[in-house]
């Protein structure tokens, strides 16, 4: 067992992190193994926290510096992290049922917001968790890297490739792709009137 062989790691449920009058949540997978598991804090001490943390602070959506650690001074601006599972899932996939189980903290979390203007959701699960949470329908919002989704509550959902190892390292997402998602976000906050013809993005 986890917590036995690795007594002095997190071992718990992640909590979320960041700016509690947050205007974008970004909602990940679940804790890494060696990375939100260990060290207590979303999306530290692996290799996806790299590419977010630094593209969050290249933004101006974070301060400090990314020091792979919770005590490393890094500040979100604005932001609030958290998770669609929230402990560590078997062999680092979460089963359809934790997925479920975890989904009321998730709304709660998201409802506790109340600047809240838009979600970014990392990944395909994220994003299915998300659009639930926020009280829509899945064949009406399809998950698309960088698309753009207006929900029913007057909250923007955009999507983008988790920042995972793999998708880093395939191609699947770059550097690049991964700012303009966070770039799409950032335009999500202020959507352009009903009178503008460019209106929202639907995959």
């Amino acid at each position: 067992m986890l917590r036995t062989r690795e007594p002095a790691w997190f071992n718990a449920p992640v909590p979320s992190f960041g700016d509690p009058e947050a205007w974008l949540a970004i909602v990940g997978l679940a804790p890494g193994e060696k990375g939100a598991n260990r060290t207590g804090r979303p999306f530290t001490g692996d290799f996806a926290g790299v590419l977010l943390y630094t593209t969050l602070i290249d933004l101006g959506l974070a301060t400090g510096s990314y020091g792979e650690t919770p005590d490393d001074g890094l500040g979100l601006n604005g932001v609030l992290i958290t998770n669609s599972v929230r402990c560590l899932p078997p062999a680092n996939k979460p089963e359809p049922a934790e997925i479920h189980a975890c989904r009321p903290f998730l709304e709660a979390q998201l409802a506790a917001l109340p600047k809240l203007r838009v979600v970014l959701a990392l990944g395909q699960i994220a994003h299915q968790s998300a659009v639930k949470a926020l009280g829509g329908k899945l064949p009406k919002h399809r998950f698309a890297h960088a698309a753009v989704h207006r929900m029913h509550r007057g909250v923007t959902l955009v999507d983008s490739y988790h920042c995972s190892r793999y998708n880093q390292n395939t191609g699947r997402l770059t550097a690049a792709m991964f700012s303009e998602a966070v770039e799409a976000a950032i335009a999500a906050r202020n959507p352009p009137s009903s009178n503008d013809a460019r209106g929202a993005i639907e995959p």
